[in-house]
């Protein structure tokens, strides 16, 4: 027989055990909120020669080829973009050339530099951190996996509430977090460093200026900061962290604190009252960068999505081609004198689903317009930057060929002889990108892939495939086999 006292003691003892249960999750919710975002290190004091930059990794990318510059330009686009990337990888890994000498090497083997943006990035990144390792796994730690998902289960799950309402920990930290666990291991640019693979420029945006910051050593020397302690998961971060989706990811700018000078190059540009032509677009890049060093007035920077400021990853590229071409001009050594060829491949993952907006008099509600209103002019730069480089491409070949003409042979004017002075550097601009696709049935699957963080399976496949394709049967690649001595026979290429 059950007596009122024996239920008092069952009452008492749940009572207990819930109060057990409650304390249990109040303090585990109180160590979730002493969670802090990871602050970058400062230092007093830069050195050119050394952390991730391009000039400390010149013997690593002069062993490459000296005399041919190849770039990836990576776009954004979540994992429509990563996959499309992957893609390009595979193919350059599956094709080999001649160097001339009788040794056959793999055109992936002579990139030099990769620019990555959102998704882009993440290929980026993990391919110069894990070079051939890559192709083991990547599909599954990363293309094939329900990345958003798990960010939205870790938003919501309530034990990391109280990490969220930390100052300056937001999404994109709870992001990192995860990238780090399924794909970067904890690896560092320092990492990065020394590894032996191309470039890698991660590029976001400055929430307040609108400008592009790139996670190399260069800009970390403005800020006083030390890239090599960052992780590639912040990085990769702050890259794809869409506006409003996803929180800015925050770094500590020590700017003004380690005597940090500019480059030498760079002063013929500052220094100007008037900036070169055709290098005043590079000029208000350098003039940006070097705002970053105000760190009484600006202690923190807020960054996101690099695709708000420049999706293709093309700026730096154009604007490090104009800066050479200047420097010419001016009769002036450049970084890139003795550059023979210069191969970008624009690897450009636009999509455009359709929409039925324009059937219904009631227009689309505020969410649709915001997205819509801030991707349009960020698909025109992209294709502007893009006849950008092919413009150039065109200028330079027509300089060069004036200047070598029989009719300039008896010129005398110096000023014209200037005028016509251009690198010696052919450019191979190979647009990479679903337009390109002769399949109309592909292209339009393949356009109507979103931008998120999980794709079927079947789309990430088909997007590899496609990039492949596309290459092959671009007319600048087929120019490019052509004056290398080399031709792909079977998706395999044979040499001369």
């Amino acid at each position: 027989m059950i007596t009122k006292k024996d239920t008092l003691a069952v009452v008492a003892s749940r009572g207990a055990m819930h109060l057990r249960s409650l304390l249990g999750l109040a303090f585990m919710l109180l160590l979730a909120g002493c969670a802090t975002r990871p602050v970058n290190p400062p230092i007093t004091q830069t050195d050119t020669r050394a952390g991730y930059r391009f000039e400390a990794r010149q013997p690593v990318i002069a062993g490459k080829n000296n005399d041919t510059l190849v770039i990836l330009a990576f776009s954004g686009g979540g994992t429509r973009a990563a996959s499309f990337s992957y893609g390009v990888l595979e193919f350059l890994r599956n094709t080999e050339i001649s160097d001339g000498k009788g040794r056959t090497t793999r055109l992936l083997d002579h990139v030099n530099l990769i620019t990555g943006v959102s998704g882009g990035s993440f290929t980026a990144l993990a391919y110069g951190l894990y070079g051939e390792k890559l192709f083991d796994d990547y599909e599954t730690r990363f293309l094939k996996r329900d990345v958003q998902g798990e960010i939205l289960a870790r938003t919501i799950n309530p034990f990391n509430w109280p990490k969220l309402g930390s100052t300056g920990y937001g999404r994109s930290e709870l992001a990192s977090q995860l990238y780090d666990e399924i794909l970067f291991g904890g690896a560092t640019f320092g990492d990065l460093a020394r590894a032996q693979g191309p470039m890698i420029l991660a590029t976001a945006t400055d929430l307040s200026t609108g400008a592009r910051f790139v996670f190399s050593q260069g800009y970390f020397d403005v800020i006083c900061s030390d890239l090599g302690a960052v992780r590639l998961s912040r990085a990769a971060a702050a890259s794809s962290a869409v506006p409003v989706v996803l929180s800015p990811i925050t770094l500590n700018n020590y700017g003004g604190s380690c005597n940090m000078g500019l480059p030498e190059w760079t002063r013929p540009f500052l220094d100007s009252p008037e900036p070169p032509r055709p290098a005043a677009r590079a000029v208000r890049t350098l003039k940006a960068t070097a705002a970053y060093g105000d760190g009484v007035n600006r202690p923190y920077l807020h960054l996101v999505d690099g695709g708000v400021a420049d999706n293709l990853g093309m700026r730096g590229v154009l604007d490090g081609l104009e800066i050479m071409q200047a420097l010419s001009l001016s009769g002036r050594a450049s970084r890139l004198d003795g550059v023979q060829r210069i191969v970008v491949f624009m690897v450009n993952s636009m999509s455009s689903p359709r929409t039925n907006w324009d059937e219904s008099e009631q227009p689309p509600g505020s969410v649709p317009t915001m997205l819509k209103a801030a991707g349009t002019p960020i698909d025109a730069t992209s294709y502007e930057n893009v006849e950008q480089l092919k413009d150039m491409a065109a200028e330079w070949r027509k300089l060069r060929l004036i200047g070598k003409s029989a009719a300039m042979a008896s010129n005398s004017d110096p000023a014209v002889a200037e005028a016509l002075r251009v690198p010696d550097a052919e450019i191979y601009a190979i647009d990479v990108s679903f337009a390109a696709l002769t399949d109309k049935a592909e292209f339009e699957y393949l356009k109507e892939q979103p931008t998120s963080f999980v794709l079927p399976a079947e789309a990430v496949d088909r997007l590899r495939a496609a990039a492949g394709k596309i290459i092959l049967a671009s007319p600048e690649f087929q120019r490019l086999l052509k004056d290398i001595g080399a031709e792909v026979v079977d998706d395999a290429p044979t040499t001369h």
